[in-house]
């Protein structure tokens, strides 16, 4: 017997569905609890695929709702659902697949994705067969549906489709795919080339032995009058670049003269797509080679693209000039993402290097939209290809940028601005000679009195910060400043917010150099503060923190700190415990605190309090709702991260001055816990907190370490490598401190970081702390750690030449020198490798020079002149000659 609803139950779910319907925001809490009982009587759900499927008088949006609410329940609940139930729904779905409605087909479509998603594809042997099958149907809907159908479960399930679990379906779905390329139907041809997308990034095997057929079919499509064939047309081709561009290499140039076409393309959705294709085509190696001869089409195509569209301006609100009055609506605020606290050394000729992770924040400024759109991908695809052909771009481009950064119309004048941040990277060079004259202008388009048109100016500017800096600073950074200052306090948000990011650019390169202008800077800053709405604030503390990194302790003057301090202790005292701008605050802090040292003394105890605050309610939150995950939330712990970063910067910048805080408070215990949590990024910062304590007030650690070694050695794995990184460091900075007493400890991490040096591709900064822990180990316990000398000698030394002389190089050297004269013959074998590390010293210290000098003599005296000639001429010239001129050998 087939199932039959109770016409009162029937009438009872129409009401609901009706109901739902409603804006009242009191109903819809009604509806969400009755919904939630009838989920207890198990045919609830035929009611639901009954009306989708059978109740014709209904509206579509009634019954397209009902489907969607049973979509949800087989999301929650499927496997709760009887036998009966689950296949009276299936069969009803393939029975309808063909209704005569749009919305209906598509609601039935992703009603059986969302089945087969809950694992049901190996359970419902039938739906792939009957499927494929009903495309063969002569009924348009039938067919369209089930393409629909099909469509959806190869975005949801593809890689289940490729294995073997199924009996590999592709071999008989591809082929079958590539058939309908030719339907009479658009709509149709469009999801066959949907279909077959889902499998070219995995280089699905059925597809890999149909792939010529595929191509000739893309190709036949290439002019299709229906722009949502053209875009998947466009969508194949890019994916096959990355993939099979062995295949499209003999067309390549047509495929590149075709896709200068789609790139203009009057739908953006097309013109998108294809210009994804030179994005793409910019990270293969063939670039250079297949793309020469066409730059001189693409170069005005690209530029063009970069236009803002009419509707973008209305989104931007671009004629709208001055709006910093009005507040900000708090979706337009991105979440902040904190970079926990990662501790690198310096390098020879720059400055520390940031960890593995570049910042990938430079890009094109607009980001309010944050959807890709044509104008960002072009810029995007300039950026590449200016760093793919550098120089070369430029005759291309700058017989077309004279007439746009000059021109009347201000929507071609920001494009050019655009242009020219967008090749900044990569043509650099070839830019210099056309700098002089062009700064002038571009700081000139500060002033435009279009706020996009200023706004890109900050950008491109930003761009060319390193070259400003270069030149004398009368010329170009002290104007440029001065007019950035001026778009800082500008009464357009847009523009306030790309100001302020340009000037943290320019502080980061000009470091130093700012420090004459300081007085005039903070004032400017400190104004914004009383100016900015929300979402600026939060940018700001980030321009505040950037110059404290970069001017450093030139910011501790008691004029600075009177000007800087006030307004930052304001709104520091207006945050509740729960605000996420604390982040944002506290990481400006932590940079301010570390800049002021002593001058941060007077604000230094309620900041200190508030971060402890801070990790206690974390961790004892995490504990509430590890206990019971159903009655508490779980805590956000960046929190806790970004409040032991603070404390890592006041222990920095204060150093001994932190002692009474620490004795006041239970941070040790605190310490204990955090270095245990599970989340990677909160052991990281704890390690650095401790290796910075260590450094400020050793007495406070010193009674924890039998309990802190053990959990140290256990952070040692390479896999996390922050966490590592900075557990090793801290393990050196105990060294340091604890001096023999090191002795029980020693064998708790040494294999580890003897391990960790030896091991191919690890991150370069996480060797140089690694080298530099197994030299202070060896410093203070040469005995116990000699005997591994030769297994890290070779690595160990090559990690370190070329760090800049510094007080860890230098206590690093010390336990090396220490240990070879432990163990001499560890390092008989690479003493090469030991020769080149000491002449990478620019000046040691003369006790160091001199345990240098005694090594090599001694070396030299033990093989005998004779050797030591042979031995010395492997040696590059530059090292013979440093070794002779600084120790006679």
């Amino acid at each position: 017997m087939e199932w039959q609803p109770d016409e009162q139950g029937l009438q009872q779910v129409l009401q609901l569905l009706k109901d739902s319907q409603s804006p009242n925001t009191a109903t819809q809490r009604a509806v969400q609890q009755k919904l939630e009982q009838l989920n207890q009587f198990p045919d609830f759900n035929n009611y639901l695929i009954f009306v989708l499927t059978r109740l014709k008088t209904e509206d579509e949006p009634t019954r397209s709702l009902s489907g969607l609410i049973l979509k949800n329940n087989v999301k929650a609940h499927y496997q709760n659902f009887p036998p009966a139930v689950a296949d009276f729904i299936k069969q009803e779905c393939l029975n309808n697949i063909g209704d005569p409605s749009p919305l209906i087909r598509a609601t039935i479509g992703i009603l059986i994705t969302t089945i087969t998603s809950k694992g049901e594809l190996q359970t419902w042997p039938e739906l792939l067969p009957q499927l494929c099958n009903l495309l063969n149907s002569e009924d348009y809907n039938t067919c369209e549906g089930s393409f629909g159908a099909l469509q959806k479960i190869c975005e949801d399930s593809s890689e289940l489709l490729e294995s073997d679990a199924l009996n590999r379906p592709l071999n008989i779905m591809i082929p079958k795919f590539l058939q309908f390329f030719k339907h009479c139907s658009p709509k149709i041809r469009s999801h066959a080339i949907a279909c077959v997308n889902q499998f070219i990034i995995g280089r699905a095997q059925a597809l890999m032995d149909n792939i010529d057929t595929f191509i000739e079919s893309l190709f036949a499509l290439a002019t299709d009058e229906d722009s949502e064939v053209r875009k998947n047309v466009c969508r194949a081709l890019v994916m096959l670049l990355e993939v099979r561009i062995d295949r499209l290499i003999p067309h390549m140039h047509s495929i590149i003269q075709y896709m200068l076409q789609r790139t203009q393309d009057p739908d953006e959705n097309v013109s998108l797509e294809a210009c994804e294709f030179w994005l793409t085509l910019a990270e293969q190696p063939i670039c250079k080679e297949v793309l020469s001869g066409h730059l001189v089409q693409l170069i005005p195509i690209l530029v063009n693209g970069m236009k803002y569209s009419e509707i973008d301006i209305i989104l931007l609100k671009g004629d709208v000039e001055e709006d910093e009055a009005v507040p900000d609506s708090e979706q337009d605020i991105k979440p902040r993402f904190h970079k926990s606290r990662t501790v690198t050394l310096q390098h020879e000729g720059g400055e520390g290097e940031e960890g593995e992770d570049i910042d990938e924040d430079d890009d094109d400024d607009d980001d309010t939209l944050s959807d890709w759109n044509l104008r960002k991908c072009s810029a995007a695809a300039l950026d590449v290809l200016a760093n793919v052909f550098r120089d070369e771009l430029l005759p291309h481009l700058l017989p077309l940028l004279k007439g746009l950064l000059f021109s009347p119309d201000w929507v071609i004048k920001e494009s050019g601005i655009l242009v020219l941040g967008a090749i900044a990277e990569g043509c650099m060079q070839g830019m210099v000679p056309y700098l002089p004259e062009l700064l002038p202008h571009l700081i000139a388009c500060l002033c435009d009195k279009k706020a996009l048109v200023r706004s890109i100016a900050c950008w491109t500017l930003s761009r060319y910060a390193h070259w400003v800096v270069s030149q004398p600073p009368d010329s170009h950074l002290k104007p440029l400043m001065t007019e950035l200052l001026k778009r800082i306090l500008d009464g357009n948000k847009r523009v306030q917010e790309a100001a302020c990011s340009a000037f943290a650019t320019l502080e980061e390169e000009a470091c130093t150099e700012l420090v004459p202008y300081l007085s005039f800077i903070l004032d400017t800053l400190v104004f914004a503060f009383g100016k900015y709405q929300h979402k600026n604030l939060l940018i700001l503390y980030d321009a505040i923190g950037t110059l404290a990194d970069s001017v450093g302790h030139h910011l501790n003057q008691p004029e600075y700190i009177q000007k800087l301090m006030p307004p930052l202790i304001a709104k520091w005292n207006e945050l509740k415990d729960e605000d996420k701008d604390l982040f944002p605050l506290l990481e400006c802090l932590s940079s301010v605190a570390t800049a002021l040292q002593s001058g941060f003394l007077p604000y230094c105890e309620p900041v200190y309090q508030r971060c402890v605050t801070l990790v206690q309610k974390t961790l004892a939150q995490a504990m509430m709702y590890n206990q019971h995950p159903d009655q508490y939330e779980a805590p956000d712990k960046d929190f806790m991260i970004v409040a032991l970063d603070l404390l890592s910067g006041l222990a920095e910048g204060l150093g001994g001055s932190v002692d009474q805080l620490v004795a006041r408070s239970n941070i040790m215990t605190l310490l204990f816990q955090c270095m245990q949590d599970p989340m990677p990024e909160v052991r990281q910062s704890s390690f650095a907190l401790l290796g910075d304590l260590t450094k400020a007030c050793f007495p406070h650690v010193k009674p924890c370490i039998a309990e802190f070694m053990p959990i140290l050695g256990l952070n040692l794995n390479p896999e996390f490598i922050s966490v590592c990184n900075n557990a090793t460091w801290a393990i050196g900075e105990i060294a340091m401190q604890m001096g023999s007493d090191m002795q029980p400890y020693v064998g708790l991490v040494l294999n580890n970081l003897v391990e960790i040096i030896n091991r191919p591709n690890t991150p370069k900064t996480l060797l140089e702390n690694t080298a530099i822990t197994i030299g202070r180990l060896g410093y203070v316990c040469p005995q116990e750690v000699s005997p591994m000398l030769q297994q890290f000698i070779r690595p160990w030394c090559t990690s370190l030449r070329n760090i800049r002389d510094n007080e860890e190089k230098d206590s690093a050297f010390r336990g090396i020198c220490m240990m070879i004269g432990v163990n001499p013959a560890g390092v008989v074998q690479d003493f090469i490798f030991f020769c080149d590390a000491v002449a990478s010293w620019v000046s040691p210290k003369d006790d160091l020079r001199d345990m240098f000098y005694k090594i090599l003599h001694g070396f030299k005296d033990q093989v005998g002149e004779e050797n030591w000639q042979q031995f010395s001429e492997q040696f590059p010239p530059l090292l013979k000659e440093r070794l002779s001129a600084c120790y006679g050998v």
